[in-house]
């Protein structure tokens, strides 16, 4: 099996105290989305992007992933949380079953958190979307409570 889980990197969590990560929208670092085949093997231990087993370059696709964007740091009550806007690669062929999120600004591209997608999620010469789910305090791809 490719991925256990869905994940926020211990190591997220360290470099969030260092100041490493920044989210503000415009003036932060770049986050990216790398898709990974069945032979991946991340846990909330994984630290840094690989390009091992990512899936191949398709479409627009291509090594490291894809961009993300509207990188938006909210609050509600006591938990904190930041929202993507969905992220399309077109003209595709892949089959993935789960993705990292990073860091491409910082050294050594260290990792957000690790997506498990719960079994293959293919696209034939079509479009592959990740939508993220609502920007809320119990629902945003990361959340601190």
């Amino acid at each position: 099996m490719a991925f256990s889980g869905n994940f926020m990197c211990t190591s997220f969590k360290t470099e969030l105290m260092k100041a490493v990560h920044n989210f503000t929208t415009g003036t932060g670092n770049t986050f990216k989305l790398a898709l990974y085949d069945n032979s991946a093997s991340f846990t909330a231990s994984t630290t840094a992007y690989t390009a091992t087993n990512e899936v191949a370059n398709s479409g627009t696709y291509a090594a490291g992933g894809g961009t993300l964007t509207n990188v938006t740091p909210l609050a509600t009550g006591t938990t904190a949380f930041t929202d993507f806007a969905d992220l399309s690669f077109t003209s595709a062929t892949i089959t993935a079953y789960g993705a990292l999120i990073y860091n491409d600004t910082a050294a050594f591209d260290p990792t957000v958190c690790v997506l498990d997608f719960g079994g293959a999620k293919t696209s034939t010469s079509g479009t592959f979307t990740i939508i993220f789910p609502t920007a809320d305090a119990s629902n945003a791809i990361i959340r601190i409570a």
